[in-house]
């Protein structure tokens, strides 16, 4: 029945597509995009030129076990339509981002929910052709709670694909009380479970190992990216023993750090407290909604704030960064970096209607000082100088703005990584603001999402789709696809990026006029965080 409606829907897609571009953008039928897998044959579609796969699974799994190999299937699968999101709670994310539907995000796909969610999808210019092309493996965000492989526009992969002629990949996995609950104290075959969502995304590698080739990929040529919580995904399993040798390299966006967790076993505890049961049995019976409800509960009372990987000593030893960047991933070159204002505007979000006729682009010259010294107090010039010194082409009213909690966390793995003196680091600074509503949000947390997918179409309520923010767009997505390919993001329209050391501290400012600067806002840092 699942194969019938798929078939029944890439139908109706094929129609609904034409209606808006022409018919020969969209090739599907016998022998088209199919591709032989380990578990079976799968058929995907071509999109203007870009061999298109959704939904093949990866691996399967029951609750709170690890994945398992997928059982092979017999005749074609369609890999036609999106696969089904990890199961969560999106009322919450709503919560988090009161206009996440609206803009500046790009409007999501709204996907069936299931358990069964191991699932990702492929976009590639080529198939069976014995090519070698660099892989993109894409992590999603939402912390470890919500998202999925395709819950934005921007994380659509053909762009990218077809472009830099590289093999893109966006992965599914448990999110939340099913993907990180701790509950190793009930029996040695749940002593994963609390890092069951990157196991998930280890068996996804294990796949991609598996099978790229056939898609035109290099196995041995997989970088791995993520942003917010797909940029800790990517950190994750950096630290993770067992993923060695399925990545070679790593690029973290707006990710803060994975740390020990102390109270996950407290946390089982009282999710089984929660609903009145005593064992793993039990719990799997327990309806998501339900289950889900007595998680978040169980971590309040805990006093643990969000689900996240646990540092267990066993599958994850130790923390990715801290004193030191972890050993396991000594020769894995990393590209990290944050946005200049991210969660400083994106929380202005429920302002929105009023901050786009009343922000900081026309605020006046003695508000912006009024504002300053509100701010800032008695160090608002040194932090007007500081700014000015770090970022000479914004605004001084720019200052009031800027994000250093998570900057600061980025330093730090980027400071204990060079320390290594193994694989290359490279950093960035995202500064380019939108200039729609208003340009309230400026350079927002999520912000250069469509411009490392090449995605300026696909968000224009985001970017709002000049000749800079294309021109901009071409320029980062192929310094990403250069990273993949060579381990260095040098690109054409940005001056030579350098890799940075803790001594020369050399940062890409990624804008419509791009520099490297050298500790550029080392100063602005020392006045901004206590």
């Amino acid at each position: 029945m699942k194969k019938f409606l798929a078939v029944v829907l890439f139908a109706l897609l094929i129609i609904s597509t034409g209606a808006a571009k022409p018919l020969n953008t969209i090739q599907a039928g016998p022998g088209i995009a199919v591709v032989e897998t380990q578990s079976g044959t799968v058929q995907g579609y071509v999109h203007n030129g870009v061999y298109t796969y959704h939904g093949i699974p990866y691996a399967q799994a029951e609750r709170f076990a690890e994945p398992k190999p997928v059982a092979k299937w017999d005749g074609i699968r369609p890999a036609l339509v999106w696969g089904d999101m990890a199961p969560q709670d999106t009322s919450r994310e709503n919560d988090m981002f009161p206009s996440h539907w609206n803009w500046p995000y790009w409007e999501p796909h709204v996907l069936p929910m299931s358990e069964d969610c191991l699932n990702l999808n492929i976009w590639t210019n080529g198939i069976n052709d014995g090519k070698k092309r660099p892989v993109m493996v894409w992590f999603h965000g939402g912390g470890f709670v919500v998202g999925g492989a395709i819950s934005d526009m921007a994380y659509d992969g053909e762009n990218l694909a077809r472009t830099g002629d590289v093999v893109v990949v966006s992965v599914t996995h448990r999110l939340g009380v099913l993907g990180f609950l701790d509950l190793s104290a009930y029996g040695d075959e749940y002593k994963h479970s609390g890092n069951l969502g990157i196991v998930d995304l280890e068996a996804s590698l294990k796949w991609i190992r598996d099978n790229i080739a056939q898609f035109g990929g290099d196995p041995n040529n997989v970088t791995i990216f993520g942003q917010s919580g797909g940029g800790a995904k990517v950190l994750a399993l950096m630290a993770t023993p067992s993923a060695k040798g399925l990545f070679h390299k790593g690029i973290v966006q707006s990710a803060a750090l994975i740390e020990a967790n102390p109270v996950s076993h407290k946390v089982a505890e009282l999710v089984m407290k929660n609903l009145g049961v005593s064992t793993v049995e039990q719990l799997k019976q327990v309806p998501f909604d339900k289950l889900n409800a007595a998680g978040f509960k169980a971590m309040a009372n805990a006093g643990q704030n969000m689900w996240r990987p646990m540092v267990d000593g066993d599958y994850i030893p130790e923390p990715p960064v801290a004193d030191k960047f972890t050993s396991i991933s000594n020769d894995v070159p990393l590209m990290i970096g944050t946005a200049l204002n991210e969660w400083v505007t994106l929380l202005d979000l429920p302002k929105m209607m009023t901050l786009q006729s009343d922000n900081k682009n026309n605020w006046t010259d003695e508000q912006v000082k009024q504002k300053m010294k509100e701010k800032y107090g008695d160090k608002a010039d040194a932090v007007a100088a500081a700014f000015k010194k770090a970022y000479p082409n914004k605004k001084p009213a720019d200052a009031l703005f800027v994000e250093n909690w998570l900057r600061q966390y980025m330093l730090q793995a980027m400071n204990t990584k060079a320390d290594q003196k193994g694989a290359p680091v490279y950093s960035y600074v995202f500064t380019w603001e939108t200039p729609v509503m208003g340009g309230f949000a400026m350079s927002y947390h999520c912000s250069e999402l469509p411009f490392v997918f090449n995605n300026i179409d696909l968000t224009l309520t985001a970017t709002g789709g000049s000749k800079e923010a294309r021109k901009l767009a071409s320029t980062i997505s192929s310094a990403w696809v250069n990273f993949a390919r060579t381990g260095s993001p040098d690109a054409k329209g940005l001056p030579k990026w350098e890799p940075y050391t803790t001594e020369k501290g050399a940062t890409m400012i990624l804008d419509n006029k791009s520099a490297l600067g050298y500790h550029h806002d080392a100063e602005l840092l020392k006045l901004l965080t206590p």
